[in-house]
């Protein structure tokens, strides 16, 4: 078997790159164009923990190769395909962050057309390949489906008018410039299967939170740690901001629950959904809530500043005025039944997860203190 992994610097990908070295028996092919680092250095910040460049990285492994290259760029896609016809495209490479993309226009035109044409990119051209029996995974995000006010069903919904019903695609409801793409990505992932006869998984990635699998535990092997506004999620901001002795900030009342995942359960539902493949008709899109259970904002901080005091932190949670437009009393209810059942039940706990954070980050306070200032939104590093 032959992986195409994108966005293998990433994250997640780097983790996820590791395990299907130590798990699979073929070649795992890595492609990033490196664009986090840029973007997070656009920004002020760095990462927490260090991390080795990606000629020390993927030199890690044998059966790892490192390709850098821009998905975007539809001359690159074909080359890659036409050199490794892979059995499994895993598509992680994206540009991320919605307080990145909303900067300004040109940063949310940036993030549409990166995001759009890189996904766009790889489902053609594993047709134009004829590699139509490669089994496309891409991580899109539980932000697609936006707030409604009942249950999000994994996968489409039932829909009813003048009194006919049918199954239809979830409704694009993303709240931000960034999720808007994956959103597209979900549409054209839907066509490409039923125009090209694809097998197609979408994975919609909740708010991942942790710093370490067990194959990054080595030195030199961590993955990078993003804590600042635009990069860094909700969970990892806020243990960022407890090790640096800065206010936990929570916005409004922080009642609105936010669905989130484990970077272990992440890592570990991407490697087993390679090794398993496609699991429903041939030429369908598989959809999979990649999310264990929301938690509100303000019982993630109560939490974190429990697990703080253990660290002999003195973590306080403090409330501003929430600058956003949403609802602060969201349940966020959402039915995850098959990525459970795919990843085989939870592996880390809320808990346990922010324990390794902190485990990880103390060890690196002296670099979060000195860009704590990016905590909050702030002049661009370029402009």
């Amino acid at each position: 078997m032959t992986v195409l992994l994108t966005g293998a610097d990433g994250y997640v990908g780097w983790p996820t790159a590791l395990r299907l070295a130590d798990q699979l028996d073929e070649r795992v092919v890595c492609v990033d164009n490196l664009g986090r680092r840029e973007w997070v250095e656009q920004v002020g910040s760095v990462s927490a923990v260090p991390v080795d460049s990606p000629a020390d990285r993927f030199a890690a492994r044998e059966n790892l190769s490192f390709v850098e290259g821009d998905l975007a760029d539809r001359d690159v896609v074909a080359g890659l395909l036409d050199v490794h016809e892979p059995d499994t495209v895993l598509h992680l490479a994206a540009q991320p962050s919605a307080p990145y993309a909303g900067i300004n226009g040109e940063r949310a035109l940036y993030t549409q057309r990166n995001n759009v044409s890189c996904a766009l990119n790889l489902l053609h051209g594993l047709h134009e390949a004829g590699l139509d029996d490669t089994h496309f995974v891409e991580t899109t995000t539980t932000g697609v489906y936006g707030a409604p006010g009942f249950p999000i069903p994994e996968g489409g919904a039932v829909m009813e008018n003048d009194g006919e019903r049918d199954h239809v695609p979830f409704p694009a409801m993303g709240g931000s410039w960034y999720h808007q793409t994956k959103a597209f990505d979900a549409g054209n992932m839907r066509l490409a299967a039923a125009d090209f006869d694809l097998d197609v998984s979408d994975v919609r990635t909740a708010i991942v939170y942790g710093t370490r699998t067990p194959e990054t535990d080595d030195t030199g092997l961590e993955t990078r740690f993003d804590f600042d506004y635009y990069f860094g999620t909700v969970v990892n901001r806020f243990c960022a901001q407890a090790v640096a002795g800065y206010p936990i900030t929570v916005y409004g009342k922080g009642e609105q629950r936010k669905p989130m995942v484990s970077l272990e359960d992440t890592v570990e539902s991407l490697v087993r959904l390679t090794e398993r493949g496609h699991a429903g008709e041939s030429g369908t899109v598989d959809v999979y809530n990649q999310v264990t259970r929301p938690v509100a904002i303000v019982e993630l901080a109560e939490t974190i500043a429990d697990v703080a005091a253990e660290y002999d932190i003195d973590a306080e949670v403090k409330h501003y005025e929430n600058p956003r437009d949403e609802d602060e009393s969201h349940k966020m209810e959402i039915d995850n039944d098959r990525f459970i059942d795919l990843v085989g039940g939870q592996h880390q706990t809320l808990e346990d997860g922010i324990h390794d954070v902190f485990g990880s980050l103390v060890d690196h306070r002296d670099r979060i203190e000195a860009h704590e200032d990016r905590f909050l939104p702030g002049v661009l590093v370029d402009e």
